[in-house]
């Protein structure tokens, strides 16, 4: 009886992560891919479904050969989209690497100091998501504006002459993104150094390696797979972004997130907006999955 309890108990361990999934995800990820293959429509919601599941499996199979791709194939032929895309890779991209730069060393730091300390440390990274994420936004507006207190503090200080224009560029997405995105990034990063045994960076640098020399040989290899999740979790959310770039960007800021909302709720055209929501998904669910793939075969290489 007992066995057959445990047996259960494993199953449902494992049972229970793709429910989620199914329910949370591929469901969704369905109903967004049928309204994609829909046409504009004035109706409420404003598109004329291309197959209905509740007329039956008959009327299903008969839908099947009517499916449409023209969304798809507008989205080829409007060089808005693509434009949008690579722009949000592009902000995405740098700005995961700026949250690189400014991350690790607060996690290494935190790592490395005393263990009194850490609790408290950690409690401060973790304080900014005490406060709305949009509230946290619009602070920046404040401080970046003309008349914000960074160019107030930059006059004072005779630093510059007239204000910096910062708000309304692609310079304060970066630092919205950056201030944003750093804990998730801090996170994981401080996780693997806490780990790491530092024993093997004192054996180093007494057998006559420089200490930046044992850093980049020895600690930032065992800090890599925090590193590579910690800029996973800013990358993905960072390239959908919409909240950001519509506050702190400017009109020349082009982003995905922000030709989604476009596309939902001004142009009202539900089809389109949903095509552009799929081949994002796929943009960064099929290259996560082929690293995945190629990090279990490097794995099982080294085996």
């Amino acid at each position: 009886m007992q066995r057959l309890i445990s047996s259960i108990a494993s199953r449902l361990v494992i049972v229970v992560p793709y429910i989620w999934l199914l329910v949370f995800f591929l469901v969704p990820f369905f109903i967004v891919f049928k309204i994609s293959l829909s046409e504009v429509a004035m109706a409420i919601p404003p598109y004329s479904p291309v197959f209905d599941l509740s007329a039956g499996w008959t009327a299903f199979k008969d839908s099947v050969s009517k499916f449409s791709w023209d969304n798809y194939i507008w989205l080829t032929q409007d060089p808005l989209y693509y434009r949008a895309y690579l722009s949000s890779l592009f902000i995405a991209g740098v700005s995961t690497v700026l949250t690189l730069l400014v991350g690790y060393p607060i996690a290494y730091g935190m790592a490395r100091a005393p263990a009194t300390v850490r609790p408290t440390l950690l409690m401060l990274v973790i304080l900014p998501f005490w406060t709305s994420f949009l509230i946290r936004v619009y602070a920046w507006i404040g401080i970046l504006k003309p008349e914000g207190l960074l160019n107030q503090f930059l006059m004072w200080a005779h630093v510059i002459d007239t204000p910096l224009n910062i708000l309304n560029t692609n310079t304060a997405v970066f630092i919205g993104i950056v201030y944003s995105y750093l804990p998730f990034l801090v996170l994981p990063i401080y996780s693997a150094l806490e780990k790491m045994d530092y024993s093997l960076v004192e054996a180093a640098e007494d057998l006559g390696c420089p200490p930046i020399a044992a850093f980049w040989k020895i600690t930032f290899p065992l800090s890599l797979p925090g590193v590579i999740a910690g800029c996973f979790l800013v990358f993905i959310p960072a390239v959908g972004e919409f909240v950001i770039p519509d506050l702190l960007g400017g009109s020349q800021t082009l982003m995905i997130g922000k030709t989604l909302w476009n596309e939902f709720f001004s142009n009202r055209d539900w089809p389109v907006s949903s095509a552009v929501a799929v081949i994002l998904l796929l943009l960064l669910v099929v290259p996560i999955v082929l690293f995945q793939r190629a990090e279990a075969r490097a794995q099982e290489s080294e085996k």
